[in-house]
């Protein structure tokens, strides 16, 4: 969806580009706080579901959701009330006030949409992380079919509408979102996934459930909340060096977005199908179907990288106009497509980790690696050395590896199979 959008904003300028690119990124780390639920609903749903305990997983349901409820009206009123506070990272003498405005005005207009956005979130995030993925699928082809058909529309201002420029697209993802909130919750009513979405769970909220669900996602949430802030701290950075470099690197973080959903889809498939087949008590099949996944990935990632590099400048020209970033995406794409290698095997890795339950294990992990090589070493590569963009891709590309290789490790050791005997 932000993909899509990107396409059209990027023939704004690339101040617009920047602006709006920073905003989804503090998007993205508010969302990433309610991981503690949806995660922690995920992996305490799916040994129910596994166990055939539908009562159970339905109660632990409703209980994530009304916390998420809570949370979207919050976010709501922080993105409103805050927007101009939270783009101070964006430093550059002239261009600044667009990229800011852009942004400001992008997170703004996203806020009164909030209620329904997030609390979507919340709830196609659940029904993903059990597994039943085929409505997940559903709701957001939806969603961004919608999206492709307004954004345009009311970027450019055809057929007659006005030209928003920023705040149609923001006004595109806000109606999407809505839509795509009252088909989820359509399905949740008529019993048309894994779980029910009960009123009578929604009117009583119980402390035991809510500290269950927190104790069981919590250091997901710090792992990928850490991992969220420091790629802002990245972001500023860049922006630091510039609007060319901030305006690039914004570009392959809207192809990161794309190609983390294919990682992610990955990702939970293992948790999921890791939870359940330890809740019936066959980790044989467990560990088969994660060596499956690992295979699958490896294959899919290498042909990505191969498309890429081959396909590299369509590929940029599909974001931008601008001969600067373009110039500079071409050179740094090198970096960013064998970057995705170990960042892909990682995310498959990681999702057996959560499945087993060894969640502590990844936040350390996480906290460790983002403070020491993403804020650390890549302020040594930008600042110190001169790197640029190419130190950003070539840090993560080291961080990946190594946390890769520290996961596998982990998981083949097999001491949760030791457990789960």
């Amino acid at each position: 969806m932000w993909t899509i959008e990107a396409i059209f904003i990027g023939r704004l300028s690339a101040e617009a580009f920047a602006g709006v690119g920073m905003a989804i990124q503090i998007v993205v780390v508010f969302l990433t706080l309610l991981l503690t639920f949806v995660m922690g609903a995920g992996i305490i749903m799916n040994r129910h579901l596994g166990a055939r305990d539908f009562w159970q997983a339905n109660h632990i349901f409703g209980q994530a959701m009304i916390i998420g409820i809570i949370m979207a009206f919050l976010f709501g009123l922080i993105w409103y009330s805050g927007a101009i506070h939270l783009f101070r990272l964006i430093e550059e003498d002239g261009k600044v006030a667009l990229a800011r405005n852009a942004g400001v005005t992008y997170l703004r207009t996203l806020a009164f949409f909030a209620p329904l956005l997030v609390t979507n979130f919340v709830a196609v995030g659940i029904i993903r992380c059990v597994g039943d993925t085929r409505h997940s699928m559903m709701v957001n082809v939806l969603i961004n079919g919608i999206n492709l058909a307004l954004c345009p529309t009311l970027v450019f201002g055809w057929f007659g509408l006005p030209r928003l420029e920023v705040q149609g697209a923001a006004l595109a993802v806000g109606i999407a979102h809505s839509i795509g909130f009252f088909v989820t919750f359509y399905l949740l009513r008529r019993r048309k996934v894994s779980v029910f979405l009960s009123f009578r769970e929604l009117a009583s909220p119980r402390w035991e459930s809510f500290k269950l669900l927190f104790n069981s996602g919590w250091p997901t949430t710090v792992e990928q909340l850490t991992w969220a802030l420091g790629q802002l701290v990245v972001t500023g950075y860049t922006a630091k060096m510039g609007v060319v470099v901030l305006s690039t690197q914004t570009l392959f973080v809207r192809i990161q977005n794309v190609l983390s959903m294919i990682y992610m889809g990955f990702s939970l498939a293992a948790m999921s199908t890791m939870g359940r087949n330890l809740g019936a008590e066959n980790s044989d099949l467990a560990f088969r179907m994660a060596r499956t996944a690992h295979r699958v990935m490896a294959v899919f990632v290498v042909a990505m990288v191969a498309l890429m590099i081959f396909f590299s400048q369509p590929l940029i020209s599909v974001f931008t106009t601008d001969a600067e970033v373009k110039a500079l995406g071409r050179m740094a794409i090198y970096f960013f497509a064998f970057a995705q290698i170990p960042k892909a095997l990682n995310n498959v890795i990681s999702g057996n980790l959560r499945g087993v339950g060894d969640l502590s294990w990844l936040m350390w992990l996480t906290i460790v690696f983002v403070v020491v090589f993403e804020i650390g070493l890549n302020w040594v590569s930008a600042f110190l050395f001169g790197w640029g963009l190419y130190g950003v891709w070539g840090v993560q590309s080291l961080d990946e590896t190594i946390r890769f290789g520290l996961n596998y490790l982990r998981f083949a050791g097999g001491s949760w199979r030791r457990e789960a005997a």
